[in-house]
């Protein structure tokens, strides 16, 4: 076999690869790398614009690239932990394979990077929400009645409601938004269903995963919190309705409620003008599945 022929097996096995890259989306984080002798940037702007230059050219030559989001001081614990010099940039390179099966991550499809660091650092809250959530949850244990474990029977609950709330939606697409004020802070999650032709529902699971957490910590935790959600579809104006958190089921919101909180400042308490072509509504019945019976952990 000649050379030329290994050279181009080669070339076929780099579009085989994947990589990883991992950003610092800020300038924050960037001045924070530059302690590091070897980290050679010293412009945050001109290193971004050498980032998407990079992914343009693994693009073109048909390679496949995942965006993680490099946090500084995760690395340097990532270093300390694992004994590693972090002033060596195989040790960045090491830390960043890690990110690729733990962390949060956006493929590049073409996009720029306006468009892409916004998604990834979604992404990343996205998870830090659905591990806050899902740790909470863990930690409640079991009823001191019944044994049950208050997290898992708060999760299959959640789960329940969430598949009632999309089977009586109206056709199209929903979002959803789940809010719970759980300490120290409210937890804010987001889920998108959109409908095929053939009336199938369609979620992204991560984003579903995470919804059903922030819902299953409500429900379990009986903390204030709510539930909207808005449908779209051709031809029709946008519906908007939704549910308050009342012991572990919903209560229905009246349309007077939703207009208010849609039409109101949050910060000012100013209002808002409302939205043409936009239906404030009571939700459809959830039947058995709307508020149940209160049960006492």
């Amino acid at each position: 076999m000649s050379y030329t022929d290994h050279q181009e097996m080669r070339r076929v096995l780099r579009r085989e690869i994947a990589g990883t890259i991992g950003l610092l989306t800020d300038e924050h984080d960037f001045r924070a790398m530059r302690r590091y002798r070897s980290f050679t940037f010293d412009d945050h702007k001109i290193y971004l614009e050498q980032v998407e230059a990079l992914l343009r050219t693994r693009a073109s030559r048909g390679s496949h690239t995942a965006i993680a989001l490099f946090d500084p001081q995760e690395y340097a614990e990532f270093c300390a932990t694992t004994g590693l010099d972090p002033d060596t940039p195989a040790s960045r390179t090491r830390f960043t394979a890690e990110l690729a099966t733990t962390g949060p991550t956006v493929f590049y499809e073409g996009q720029p990077l306006t468009e892409l660091v916004p998604a990834l650092v979604d992404e990343a809250v996205r998870q830090a929400t659905w591990e806050y959530a899902a740790t909470l949850l863990a930690r409640l244990g079991a009823c001191a009645t019944c044994g049950e474990d208050i997290g898992r029977a708060a999760y299959t609950r959640a789960s329940s409601l969430l598949i009632r709330i999309l089977d009586t939606a109206q056709p199209g697409s929903r979002h959803l938004v789940c809010s719970v004020t759980a300490t120290p802070e409210t937890l804010v999650s987001v889920l998108h269903a959109d409908e095929d032709t053939q009336g199938a529902t369609h979620l992204d699971e991560a984003e579903a995963l995470e919804f059903t957490t922030v819902l299953a910590l409500g429900l379990a935790t009986r903390c204030p919190g709510g539930l909207v959600m808005r449908t779209s579809a051709p031809g029709t104006s946008d519906r908007i309705y939704g549910w308050r958190l009342r012991g572990d089921g919903l209560e229905p919101l009246t349309a007077g409620e939703v207009f208010d909180a849609y039409c109101t400042d949050v910060e000012s308490g100013d209002l808002i003008a409302p939205e043409s072509g936009v239906d404030y509504c009571v939700p459809p019945d959830l039947g058995d599945e709307e508020v149940a019976p209160g049960h006492d952990h």
